[in-house]
């Protein structure tokens, strides 16, 4: 990267941009990167992983911006090698003539700049075009590029808005909209497991349609190990916009010495099963029922029904079961 030099007030004005990215986003970014460079507009486009398109989220002082614009320009060689050197490009350089005669010329603008957002990870997250009237000043692709990783927080799709202590380390998640698009939520590695089980997108349908803010139990996965898996309501997408779950799992041993037909047990009595309705459904009989709970009641430490249900609820020992 070029060498940048900045006064004082461009260094405050810099640093500002990274505390308002987190408080008031895209304009209050913009107003702090304004301080540096004269920009007169600009748009946030985001790249969402699960269609592998590129459409725009926020923008101010254009007239217009035209639907197809994003998509047109990530066809550009220009953007291609902006991705591979993760450098700003500037609007008329060589490749982006046509672009920027159709785009900003018509609306007065005279210089612009688009610069590709990576996180500081590496994860490329979409785009920033900005314009002015006048001629930028030419360390504009410099700075841009600069406080870039800063700005790719604004068009992070796949950031979830949950409660940050619902999962503990060691979880492996996925997101899901009400849909049943699967996405993937920042910060935390994907699972396999989850991705590989097709009907875990109505689990999370399921669950988002039920009042609960989250859920927690057991699930044997296709093979056969058992994973704690958690769930917790999220707004996914821009912002949390769009209703969604994450699921997070990990395996393990079952607590307690717990047998898999114990756990099918006791997850019926935390139901309010009675025996004989265990016994039916399990298609066991009443006497063998009896048997599983009276090792049940010994393993958990407990001498009611009532007691049980609580420590299996506030536990997550019931066994989750996939539609």
């Amino acid at each position: 990267m070029d060498a940048i030099s900045l006064s004082a007030r461009s260094l405050h004005a810099v640093a500002e941009l990274g505390f308002q990215v987190a408080r008031q986003g895209a304009h209050g970014a913009m107003t702090a990167l304004g301080e540096v460079i004269p920009v007169e507009a600009y748009e946030f486009v985001a790249f969402d992983p699960a269609t592998g398109r590129h459409r725009s989220l926020v923008s101010a002082g254009y007239t217009r911006v035209d639907d197809d614009a994003a998509e047109e320009y990530a066809r550009l060689d220009a953007y291609r090698r902006a991705m591979s050197l993760r450098t700003s490009v500037v609007m008329g350089s060589p490749g982006t003539e046509r672009y920027f005669r159709r785009h900003l010329e018509p609306y007065g603008w005279r210089a612009g700049i688009t610069t590709p957002l990576f996180l500081t990870g590496g994860r490329y997250t979409g785009l920033l075009h900005v314009g002015s009237r006048a001629d930028l000043p030419p360390e504009a692709p410099a700075v841009i590029s600069a406080v870039s990783p800063a700005l790719a927080h604004l068009t992070d799709v796949t950031r979830c808005v949950i409660d940050p202590m619902g999962l503990p380390p060691g979880f492996h998640a996925v997101a899901y909209e009400r849909g049943g698009r699967r996405r993937d939520v920042a910060g935390w590695p994907a699972s396999e497991a989850l991705a590989a089980e097709p009907a875990m997108a109505e689990l999370a349908r399921a669950f988002i349609d039920s009042r609960e803010l989250s859920r927690r139990g057991l699930w044997p996965d296709g093979t056969g190990q058992w994973r704690e898996l958690r769930l917790h309501r999220a707004g996914v997408g821009f912002h949390g916009s769009i209703q969604g779950a994450v699921i997070a799992e990990r395996p393990c041993a079952l607590p307690y010495d717990l047998t898999s037909r114990e756990i099918e047990v006791l997850t019926r009595v935390a139901q309010g099963d009675s025996n004989p309705q265990i016994a039916a459904a399990l298609v066991l009989s009443v006497r063998t029922v009896t048997t599983h709970l009276e090792h049940i009641f010994a393993k958990l430490g407990c001498d009611s029904r009532t007691r049980l249900t609580m420590k299996v609820l506030a536990e997550g020992l019931c066994r989750l079961d996939v539609p």
